[in-house]
């Protein structure tokens, strides 16, 4: 393993919590806290996250590139499921989860261009 990869798995690992805590926090919770970061679009806000942990976990684990996207649809398909529990006071939107998976799209798509200049590069 690479210093390198080390780093991006330890980003993917406290992006994906950070993702974990403002997707499931509810409504009221995050305004009481007064967290508004993002974009006023939610499908934005979907996209980037998921192109995000894409990219660093595709750096962070170069030769699992299917498992992490299996990985990251599951986890964009149980936040929505629980969103739409009473408990988290939000809404289940299968739209979410699509925006979920065309950021997971870009970001692999940025890490493989990432990829091939570092190789063009050396």
């Amino acid at each position: 393993m690479k210093f390198y990869s080390a780093a991006e798995r330890i980003a993917f690992i406290a992006t994906l919590i950070a993702v974990l805590v403002l997707a499931l926090l509810p409504i009221s919770r995050l305004d009481e806290f007064g967290i508004d970061i993002g974009f006023h679009y939610d499908k934005a806000n979907h996209a980037s996250a998921f192109a995000i942990l894409a990219f660093l976990g595709s750096l962070g684990w170069p030769g699992r590139k299917t498992r992490l996207i299996i990985f990251l649809a599951l986890v964009g398909a149980a936040i929505e499921i629980l969103q739409g529990t009473s408990l988290i006071e939000r809404d289940l939107d299968v739209f979410d989860w699509i925006a979920d998976c065309v950021g997971m799209a870009c970001g692999l798509l940025a890490a493989i261009c990432a990829n091939w200049i570092s190789r063009r590069m050396n």
